[in-house]
């Protein structure tokens, strides 16, 4: 068979079940080999976009996204989608046509050394240089996609030995079984719990990813020990439980941080400090730290660990539990009820432009609870990851290591690939959205029934809520937007505009009926912002 139709087989030994991308001149062998294979190609208007489909697919299945693009610029437009990925943990495999390596060596059309280009940004990057390692390349590119921490594989794909012919098959897959614990460490950990007057958990993206969030509400639940979770953690723990003091991430100091400073243990479950760094909630660097995680802890001279579990979270969780004291009636829940309190604090509010808070409660009234969100990088992703209440884990996708611009929308046409039975909306911002605006077209072609819910307010709303709070005064941030409804209707989609606070949810309501592409144009009212960050600067700790 050709190399192409070898690789192929071995992407589908590796379950693939669907490739996003934009086919060139270099993958011709690839594309035709494709043809004759169950995997659905998912032709997408930008390779970023296929690699933000690849990105959120593999985050809420665990399994590698793949995305392809041909060589030169086709690889370097998948660069941001490929680092987002990375840096969010996501497992994922990048694949790019490459020029025929009788070229490779010289100034030639379109050519760059793309395995040092993602290099810096993936867990493995190579090149295939002889059909006969396309066995090998393509199980290694998804053992190390898909193991913790898991990130992005790239793979270089040059067109002259995608054409030679050769007798191989694939590599049988091996999933290796998870270490656990050191007992001695359990015993370590327990004892520390017992000691601690006002233990708390901060809970990570990696909960989630080794599905114990079960086991963290039962540790949670059995010892009396209040959760904040991550932006990415969000569902890790249910947000109506009463051991729930939400999201923590809000660079201010909030009120979960109030708790965290009252704290003499701080047990961190699945923590990664490249969401949220230790700095912000351990300034003085003297929290005791318990570190439970697959890895072990980065070195920081913010999060030098007392106790480092290393191994299956779930299993640790367990044995910590089994041997601990239970904690009496938890001191934070002044925090819990100051919490509480905001959460609720506009959900009659009627104003317009909306506030972000009744936008949230809208959208959480118009949801069920496994419906899923995704969210854009914005002033929007602030409010989605402090008020937006999930109940289950992958529910509401944050994208808060690389955090990238522009993943709502194509993050939200993999989610309902990758979970047909839920609903996907894409909560972004006018700038997000527009940036991968093409791929509304993907939806509508493909008939992938999505909500796009835009915030408006013409300008980056992010950086002006920054250049206000310090500066006073805003610098080169405003622009205007096109007509989203006219907009919707050109790519053959439904639009929505929002001109009253009492028009949203039912509009989120019908737009669900609708079961198809959907835009709702929803002016925000970011006044909010600056009357959040004054709160929080007055703020007195409940505790």
């Amino acid at each position: 068979m050709k190399a192409a139709e070898l690789f192929v087989r071995c992407l589908e030994n590796e379950e693939v079940e669907y490739i996003f991308g934009i086919p060139g001149e270099e993958n011709l062998d690839l594309m035709d080999a494709l043809l004759d294979s169950d995997i659905q190609f998912i032709l997408t208007r930008h390779e970023q976009g296929a690699a933000f489909m690849a990105d959120v697919y593999g985050r809420l299945t665990g399994k590698a996204g793949v995305c392809l693009s041909t060589l030169g610029p086709g690889a370097t437009n998948l660069v941001t989608g490929v680092a987002d990925a990375n840096m969010d943990r996501a497992p994922v495999v990048a694949i790019a046509g490459q020029a025929s390596t009788n070229r490779l060596h010289k100034e030639s059309h379109q050519v760059l050394d793309l395995v040092n280009l993602f290099e810096p940004i993936t867990k493995y990057s190579t090149q295939i240089l002889t059909p006969e390692i396309i066995p090998e390349v393509v199980r290694k590119a998804f053992k190390v996609a898909e193991a913790e921490k898991p990130g992005c594989s790239f793979i270089d794909f040059p067109e002259n030995i995608a054409e030679k012919r050769l007798s191989k098959k694939p590599l049988r897959r091996q999933s290796p079984l998870p270490s656990f614990a050191h007992s001695e460490k359990i015993r370590q950990a327990a004892e520390l719990i017992s000691q601690a007057r006002y233990p708390v958990i901060i809970a990570g993206n990696g909960v989630i990813r080794s599905k114990a969030s079960h086991a963290l509400i039962e540790f949670s639940s059995k010892l009396n020990i209040p959760v904040a979770t991550t932006f990415m953690a969000k569902g890790a723990l249910p947000c109506s439980s009463s051991l729930s003091l939400g999201t923590i991430g809000l660079q201010a100091h909030d009120y979960i941080s109030c708790g965290i400073d009252q704290a003499d243990l701080v047990i961190c479950v699945g923590y990664d400090i490249v969401e949220y760094h230790p700095q912000l909630w351990n300034q003085e660097s003297n929290c005791k730290i318990i570190h439970i995680d697959s890895k072990p802890a980065e070195v920081d001279e913010f999060y030098i660990v007392e106790a480092g579990l290393i191994g299956d979270i779930g299993h640790a969780l367990q044995g910590i539990a089994a041997l601990s004291d239970r904690h009496p009636e938890s001191p934070y829940l002044p925090v819990k009820k100051e919490i509480e309190n905001r959460f609720h604090e506009f959900d009659l509010d009627e104003s317009f432009p909306i506030k972000p808070q009744k936008i949230l409660h809208e959208l959480r009234q118009a949801l069920d609870p496994e419906d899923i969100v995704i969210s854009d990088v914005g002033a929007h992703k602030m409010w989605v990851a402090r008020m937006y209440q999930t109940q289950a884990p992958n529910t509401c996708i944050i994208s808060n290591g690389f955090a990238s611009m522009g993943i709502a929308l194509p993050g939200a046409i993999a989610a309902k690939l990758a979970k047909p039975e839920q609903i996907a909306v894409a909560v972004t911002g006018d700038a997000g959205f527009l940036m991968n605006i093409q791929e509304i077209e993907t939806a509508v072609r493909l008939q992938i029934p999505i909500i796009v819910l835009i915030w408006n307010d013409a300008s980056y709303g992010l950086i002006k809520w920054k250049q206000m709070n310090q500066f006073g005064r805003e610098s080169h941030i405003a622009f205007s937007n096109p007509d989203f409804i006219k907009l919707a209707e050109a790519f053959g989609a439904k639009g929505y505009r929002i001109d009253s606070a009492e028009s949203l949810k039912p509009t989120l309501q019908q737009a669900i009926k609708d079961n198809t592409v959907v835009l709702i144009d929803c002016p925000v009212d970011y006044s909010e912002n600056l009357k959040l960050t004054e709160e929080l600067g007055n703020m007195i700790c409940p505790v």
